[in-house]
Order: C-alpha cells, then structure tokens, then sequence
C-alpha cells in the first residue's frame, strides 16, 4: 500500500513538473518573438436581453423562442433569425384575432402566431475594441511654399511630428530614413535639415515609436527641392512634397500625389491650372448647343430669328446664338466659384473641371442624350469607376442607397444587382432636369455635382495608377 501511495505521489510530481515545464517554455517563445503588443482593450457592456416567445393562439404555447437586446417587438428580421422559414412565413401571414382585445376573450379559435414578451433579464459581455494608434505628420521649417510654382526663398527643413494618442503613453522615438541613413530623434518632435534633390525627388521612410512597445506606420514622402535659377541676384527654390502624412497646403495636384510623381517644373500648362481667384476662369465661348436649350426653356426669347433661333438638331442657329450671347456668358460662369472651391478642396485642377464640363456638355446640367446626364454627362457605366478607384467615395456615398452592412463589403464584393444599383443612383445623381423648377433645371442640385465629377477623375488616377 505505502509502495503504491509513493508512486501516485512521484508520478503526480513528474506530472506537475512536465506541466510547468511546458507551461514556461511556452511563455519564453512568446517573448523570443518579440511581437508587439495588440492595440485592443476588454470593455464590459452591461444590456438586457429580451426573451419572446412566438406563441400559437389555439393553445398559447411557444412555438420559437426570439432573443432580442433592444426595446419594442423584434423585426421580422430577427423572427427569422431564430426561428425556422416555415414558422416565420406562418406568423408573416397570421390574420388580426380580434377575441386578444378583450380581457376574456378566447383566442383559441385564431389561427396563427403572435409575439409574447416572456422575460427580461439583465446581462454583461467582454467587447474587444480597438485603440488608436500612434501617428506622424509633415511639415517644413523654414518656408511656406507659394504657389503655384511652390517658391522658397531658402532651403527649407523637414520637421516630422508624433503624436501618441493613449492618454498614459507617449512618443518615444521618430526615426527617418532619407538617402541610404537614418536620423534618431529621441523627441515627438524631429527636424532634418534638406539639401538640393534631383528633379525626381528624393525618397523618405519614417516613422515613430511608443511607449506602448509599438511603432506608426512606416510612412512615405517624396520630397523635391530644386533651384530655382531664375534670379541669379535673389536665390529662389521650388518645393515639393508628396506625402499622405503632409499637413501643408498641397503643393502638387493630386493626380500626381496619386502616382507619386512631380509635374514640370514652373507654371502647369493652363488647362491644368487652378486660378488664385474664381473670376479668371471666366470664358465667353458662343455655345451653340447651350444657346438652344436656352431658347427651348423659355430663357431667352429668339423669336426674331427664323424658327425661334433653333436648328433641327436643337442647337441654336447663329442668330439664336447672338439673341442668347449675354446669357449664354452668364450661364457658363455661374459655376465658377463651386469649381474653384471643388478644386481647393480635392486639388483637382479646376480648369480641367471647367474644360470638361465644357466639352461634354456646354453646361446644360440635364439629361442630353438618353441616360447620360448632369454637366460631366455621367453613365451608369461610367459611374463605376469611381466606385471602384475612389474607395472614401463609395464610402460616403453608398449608404445612402444601399444598407450599412452591404456598405461594408466594399464594392467590388456586393451582388452585380447592387452594383447596377449604386452605378444608377450615383449618375442620376449628377441630373439637374427639374420639370417644375423654373428654369428646367436645378440650379442648386447641378452645383453640388460638380464634387461628384471630381471624385470621378480622382478615381480615374488612381485606376491609371493601378
């Protein structure tokens, strides 16, 4: 007996020994790894869980039980989340049974299901959140570049700033990699004096550490600096930075942020240009087919020309266009200034935007040709670009059309039908017809399209980048 109890103890001692051995082993691989660590915090969320009972009205007894976290009846939704099709379709289709309304009343003879509230009982989970993690931006010392050819009047530096957004953490480190060397900085804060680049640029890589045992992101930027050569009396230099991290005024279009290469030195040709001020966009060009709907709209009478100033295509006839010349100069300046805001905004060029809107329908915002439409004439199919390229567009703009939940699949992982429906939504969207408006035309809804129309040439750079 005393043999046996020695051996159950030695082997329980064997057994303990191989647990802790495996137990710490395991603890130093982890750390060996040197993984940092998670950025998740454990919140507990008190709620209450509501239990209902669909019940038959012949017997009063529960047929399916539905658990609910909210207030008021569940949605059918949820009726069928828990319950099986059948008993959904059976309860869906359940006629009113008007013996319920009274105290005393025998619903035994109803046919169907009802919802019952059963029980209300109060209940916690764990939630795992994530935290925010620590950031970097850019910025230069030394010079606020002036555009639009970014002129400096001294070599500017570099000054990279950490933020660490935990309230008990804090920015241990920012460290840049700039031409084959890194710079330490021991601060938030970290400034690297520049030199003279190629005309490329040059490439940085940076990045900051934490006091949480993590680092940001390894950021990019593409920085060039350029003697300016122009005054030889007054040393002038151009400067430019291509970083999502930059936290100036661009000083690049964003087109070439998006491909990450610098334009020409000096002015940009016009039509890529962006006006200091709105009103030196201003055009007169003698539209023709913007003179006949014009006309056909009753805004301008050319009733003095032959055929009321319109030709059979339903343009204006040059006579019609001289009856109309004054409008039609207004009319296509009256976008301007939403142009040039547009194009402050999102760095697209606002001549370009003018130029377009020019070119593809002189400025009638409506529906010219069947299903093309607003002032960049927009197609379902054409809707599909920025879609699929311009993903903070799909974001804001598909749920307003489609569930959140859809939402967040991303486009390109809906069903086709969705997609043709967000394609539609989103050109009509560009329509200003406006039958009852005075004019034919929406002039309210036709500006706030011009952001739309950005967004598409946005999303075009990004498909060329592709």
């Amino acid at each position: 007996m005393k043999t046996f109890v020695k051996f159950v103890l030695l082997s329980l001692a064997m057994a303990g020994v191989i647990l802790a051995s495996a137990f710490f082993s395991q603890d130093q691989a982890t750390a060996e790894e040197g993984d940092p660590p998670i950025r998740k915090a454990e919140l507990i969320v008190t709620f209450n869980q509501y239990q209902w009972w669909l019940t038959r009205w012949a017997n009063n007894e529960p047929s399916c039980y539905v658990f609910v976290e909210h207030e008021g009846m569940p949605t059918p939704l949820e009726v069928l989340a828990n319950c099986d099709e059948e008993l959904y379709e059976e309860w869906v289709a359940t006629p009113a049974c008007p013996p319920a309304l009274d105290e005393d009343g025998d619903t035994s003879t109803c046919q169907g299901l009802y919802l019952f509230l059963a029980d209300i009982r109060p209940g916690q989970r764990k939630v795992v959140i994530d935290l925010p993690v620590p950031n970097i931006w850019l910025t230069l010392n030394g010079c606020v570049p002036t555009p639009p050819q970014n002129e400096c009047s001294e070599i500017p530096s570099l000054v990279f700033q950490a933020e660490e957004p935990l309230p008990n953490e804090v920015i241990t480190a920012v460290h840049v990699k700039l031409e084959g060397a890194i710079y330490d900085c021991w601060t938030p804060r970290c400034e690297i004096p520049m030199t003279a680049t190629p005309l490329i640029g040059s490439e940085i890589e940076f990045w900051a550490d934490s006091s949480y045992g993590d680092q940001s992101e390894h950021f990019t930027a593409r920085v060039r600096i350029v003697d300016g050569g122009v005054n030889p009396d007054q040393k002038t230099w151009f400067v430019d930075v291509i970083s999502s991290q930059w936290q100036g005024d661009a000083t690049v279009n964003s087109c070439a942020a998006t491909w990450e290469s610098f334009p020409p030195l000096g002015d940009p040709p016009h039509w890529l240009s962006t006006p200091l001020d709105p009103s030196e966009m201003s055009t007169n060009t003698p539209f023709a087919f913007l003179a006949g709907q014009l006309i056909q709209q009753h805004i301008v009478d050319a009733s003095g020309c032959e055929a009321d100033g319109l030709l059979t295509n339903g343009a204006a006839s040059a006579c019609g266009v001289e009856s109309a010349r004054g409008v039609i100069t207004d009319w296509q300046n009256q976008f301007d200034t939403t142009i040039w805001e547009v194009a402050q905004e999102t760095t697209i060029p606002a001549q370009l935007l003018k130029n377009m809107f020019a070119q593809e329908s002189q400025f009638w915002p409506g529906e010219i040709i069947n299903d093309e439409f607003g002032l960049g004439q927009l197609t379902a199919l054409g809707a599909d670009g920025p879609l699929i390229w311009n993903p903070s567009f799909f974001e804001q703009c598909c749920p307003l059309v489609l569930h959140t939940d859809t939402c967040a699949l991303g486009y390109l992982n809906i069903e086709p039908e969705y997609q043709a429906m967000l394609q539609g939504a989103l050109a009509t969207m560009t329509n200003a017809n406006c039958p009852d408006c005075e004019q034919g035309i929406d002039l309210v809804h036709a500006q706030s399209s011009v952001d739309v129309f950005a967004q598409l040439i946005q999303g075009n750079c990004e498909q060329v980048s592709y």
